[in-house]
């Protein structure tokens, strides 16, 4: 970014700057100035989060065996209320705030709950003590209702603060559980902001198929349902997963059936996996991924596991009978068209975001690859037939897939038998031409030398640059073809940029972007983002581009080490992992500083490191928006930014994400 963002016009002078500008937010204030960092944003699916916040906390119960029952009920006025049959939220004064109940410290302070230490939950979805506070400070209105040791109490909430005190209203001899009734505030959320009720009733379906046996029972106003969402509606699944799979294929004739399904413990009691996998034999396919009857959209290390399990299953497979070519099945060609569920269920989850699209857990790869590979090895050898017909239709996919490769070799070949192929003397090639190849694109020659130390010499190439590149948003062509850092990564790439663009050409699957875990590397990094939005956009639409994801600490005490990437995240480990202990703290000035080792455990080798995904969103998607939008914040007006950076810098996601 430019140094004429911090130009003497911007409207902050140092006249202004002083003790009485220094803010102090209370309470849930922080949640209404800055909603984003709490729930992702405003819209639609943010407001829907809410909702789910609230049934995950009944689910939460479920999974823990206290409860049986939840009830969704949608009423008119965006009203919504969650009823479960579980023990209850505590009544009685807390002990840190003995002038309250715990009740109400769990509805209006943040980080308050019952999940941290794992006392009162073995394995949960709420675990940063967040989520219902958040619903109170984002609601016109709340109201809780607990029963619990035969007493009935109430107590209401608005906008973050109790309205009234908690009241014993009743007994009930039979009843037991919380009640939770809101209205999500307009001034948040906007005026025209509803509940969508088809989006909710799936929600409370899916739920149900997630922790087999639990009842979860749907009611909406009648003015609010229609042919896709009933009235009233009762969801219980003995199966799980496996009745929510037959549902999906509707039919559809599979490669093999019974299709794959289970569930198995993971030892010492560090919880469970369950899955349901089939393979139609025409189907695009869909996956979905849940930790601890969350959706994680964007999948993450349980995924990793899952893929692990099916891929060395089937190379298990193909090596007990003989067929020599599955040992080049790759997870892309067993995953193509699957119909894929997994569900885990582990202590302590790690997420990506508070808004947990993507588990980060690092042992969820090695616990439910293990599981799932027993079960899958048995599955295939215990049916020969079964499993010969299945690989034989995976080895079919890989054989185009090998096909499409050796044609997109021919042409390249024929592109350059004009001319030798040049590529940049800095640059550190591999030496497959496979399609799992992939480019670091790393900061100086330092961190250049221990990255080539640490990588997979035959799928990982290395191209060290020179500090910070040109940005490219707010440079003229003739400069950008005449920087030599860009120059060199055109050739390193092969693919050409702009109207030039050849996907076909491209030397990589992967380009991953690794700088420094600090303020300098964040710097590169969008520079380098800036290049590929502005000079191949078909690159990051093609999903190619990637951020790694350096540690900037490694902690360590009696014997354990981890590796911390921000300093929340490392607050969040000694709170946690090294809880009482003192901690000896080694902080990272540059990957250069990183041993070969570390650099490869944490941030290069697939199995264990954790990458990102640069994508555009969806109004971005045509060239002409990439362009204004990469011109507003990366070029020559420094207004825009300065704009930007109030509007949005408080709201920056800050929770932890696993390296």
């Amino acid at each position: 970014m430019s140094d004429d963002l911090f130009d003497s016009k911007s409207p902050a002078t140092a006249e202004d700057y002083d003790a009485s500008a220094i803010e102090v937010l209370e309470g849930l204030e922080p949640v209404r100035r800055r909603p984003g960092m709490y729930i992702g944003g405003t819209d639609a699916r943010a407001l829907h989060h809410l909702a789910a916040e609230v049934i995950d906390n009944s689910m939460d119960e479920a999974v823990a065996g206290h409860a049986s029952r939840i009830e969704i009920t949608l009423e008119e006025g965006n009203r919504l209320t969650v009823v479960d049959n579980g023990r209850g939220i505590p009544v009685d004064p807390h002990p840190k705030y003995k002038d309250k109940s715990a009740l109400e410290v769990i509805m209006t302070t943040l980080h308050s709950g019952g999940k941290f230490e794992g006392k009162a939950y073995a394995t949960s979805g709420g675990l940063h003590g967040v989520g219902v506070s958040v619903v109170n400070a984002l609601s016109t209105e709340t109201i809780v209702e607990v029963a619990r040791d035969k007493k009935v109490y109430r107590q209401s909430f608005a906008r973050g603060h109790a309205t009234s005190k908690l009241e014993e209203v009743g007994t009930t001899p039979n009843r037991r559980g919380t009640t939770i009734t809101f209205t999500p505030d307009p001034e948040i959320f906007g005026k025209d902001a509803k509940f969508n009720p088809e989006r909710l009733y799936k929600l409370a379906r899916s739920k149900a198929y997630l922790f087999a046996g639990v009842e979860i029972r749907w009611k909406c106003a009648p003015s609010l349902a229609s042919e896709a969402v009933p009235e009233t509606a009762t969801f219980k699944f003995d199966s799980g997963l496996a009745d929510h799979l037959e549902e999906q294929l509707e039919g559809r004739n599979c490669i093999t059936t019974p299709p794959f399904t289970g569930t198995q413990d993971f030892p010492d009691g560090e919880g469970k996996v369950e899955w349901a996998v089939a393979w139609p034999v025409w189907s695009e396919g869909s996956q979905s991924y849940y930790c601890n009857t969350i959706p994680t959209p964007d999948g993450g290390t349980h995924e990793a596991g899952l893929r692990n399990a099916l891929t060395k299953g089937l190379r298990g497979f193909g090596e007990l009978i003989g067929d020599k070519k599955a040992a080049k099945i790759t997870a892309d060609d067993v995953f193509g068209g699957i119909e894929a569920m997994l569900s885990v269920f582990i202590r302590n989850p790690h997420f990506q975001s508070q808004t947990k699209d993507r588990l980060t857990s690092r042992e969820a790869t090695r616990f439910v690859e293990t599981a799932v590979r027993d079960h899958f090895d048995h599955y295939l050898a215990d049916n020969m037939d079964r499993g010969r017909a299945l690989l034989g239709a995976i080895i079919e996919r890989m054989d185009e897939r090998l096909k499409r490769k050796a044609e997109r070799e021919v042409k390249r070949k024929t592109a350059t038998s004009a001319k030798k192929l040049r590529l940049p003397g800095k640059l550190t090639d591999c030496s497959n031409n496979d399609n799992d190849t992939e480019l670091f694109i790393v900061e100086g020659d330092s961190a250049g030398g221990s990255a080539k130390q640490a990588r997979n010499r035959k799928t990982q190439a290395i191209l060290p640059i020179r500090g910070k590149i040109l940005n490219v948003a707010s440079a003229t062509r003739d400069k950008i073809r005449a920087n030599q850092e860009i120059a060199d990564l055109s050739l390193a790439l092969g693919c050409g940029m702009r109207d030039q663009y050849d996907e076909d050409a491209l030397r990589y699957d992967k380009i991953i972007i690794m700088t420094d875990a600090d303020v300098d590397g964040a710097h590169i990094a969008t520079l380098l983002m800036t290049f590929f939005f502005q000079e191949m956009p078909e690159l990051v639409l093609g999903g190619h581009l990637y951020l790694a994801q350096p540690p900037l600490y490694r902690l360590s005490a009696g014997g354990k080490s981890l590796y911390a990437r921000d300093d929340a995240h490392r607050a969040e480990l000694e709170a946690k992992e090294f809880k009482g202990k003192k901690v000896e703290v080694s902080r990272f000035k540059g990957l250069g500083e990183m041993n070969p080792g570390q650099l490869k455990e944490t941030t290069m080798d697939p199995e264990t490191r954790s990458l990102i995904r640069i994508t555009l969103p969806p109004e971005y998607q045509d060239r002409h928006q990439v362009k204004e939008l990469v011109d507003k914040l990366m070029g020559k007006n420094a207004e825009h930014r300065f704009q930007f950076i109030q509007a949005n810098a408080a709201g920056l996601e800050e929770d932890a994400i696993d390296a």
